[in-house]
C-alpha cells in the first residue's frame, strides 16, 4: 500500500519553475479524459499559462522520489473578477467583496488516492494565504460524485454553477473560509 508519509510537498509561486512537472502529472491524473477537448493537455497548458500569469499564483506539488504524484494550484481573484461573474446564481456579496483564493486545478495519481495526499496538497495551498475565503469549481460527475463529497467533507458548500468555457462541463462552485 502507498503511504502519504513518503511524499515531499513543494510550493512554487513562479510557473516557469514547475510548468513541466504540472503538465506531466496532469496528463497522468487525467489520462482517461485526455480525448475530451476541455481535458486535452494543450487546453490545460493554455489555462495553466493564463492562471500562472494572474496575481497570487501558487502551486503545490507532491513528489515521491523526485516524481510528481499530485498537484494543486490557484490564484487570487478580486471583486469583479470574471470568475465571480460566470456563477449562476450570482454569489452573495460577502464572498465577492474581498479577494479570495480560487483553486483552479488539482489532482492525485491513482496510486496515491485515498492516502491523504489530496488533503495535504490542499492544506499546503491554504497555509500562507491571507484571503478570507477559498473557492473552487468541481465537476459533480467526477469520481461518480466522490470528489464533490470529499470537498463537502473539507467544509466547502455549494454556492452556484458555472461553465467557464463552451468545452467545459457545467461545474458546481463551492466555497469555504480559509481559516
Amino acid at each position: 500500500m502507498t503511504t502519504a508519509r513518503a511524499i515531499e510537498l513543494r510550493t512554487f509561486t513562479m510557473l516557469d519553475a514547475v510548468r513541466g512537472d504540472l503538465i506531466d502529472v496532469y496528463a497522468e491524473v487525467r489520462a482517461p479524459l485526455l480525448h475530451l477537448p476541455n481535458y486535452a493537455v494543450t487546453a490545460f497548458g493554455e489555462r495553466l499559462d493564463r492562471h500562472g500569469a494572474e496575481p497570487g499564483f501558487v502551486a503545490v506539488l507532491a513528489y515521491v522520489e523526485g516524481h510528481p504524484v499530485g498537484y494543486g494550484y490557484g490564484n487570487t481573484i478580486a471583486h469583479g473578477d470574471r470568475y465571480w461573474q460566470r456563477i449562476c446564481p450570482a454569489p452573495t456579496e460577502i464572498y465577492t467583496e474581498c479577494p479570495a483564493l480560487a483553486l483552479k486545478e488539482g489532482g492525485v495519481c491513482r496510486a496515491w488516492r485515498g492516502t491523504g495526499t489530496a488533503r495535504r496538497i490542499h492544506d499546503g495551498l491554504l497555509a500562507a494565504r491571507e484571503e478570507p475565503y477559498v473557492t473552487l469549481m468541481v465537476n459533480p460527475a467526477a469520481g461518480d460524485g466522490k470528489v464533490h463529497a470529499l470537498y463537502q467533507s473539507w467544509g466547502y458548500k455549494d454556492i452556484g454553477q458555472s461553465q467557464p468555457s463552451p468545452a467545459s462541463p457545467l461545474l458546481t462552485v463551492m466555497i469555504r473560509p480559509i481559516h
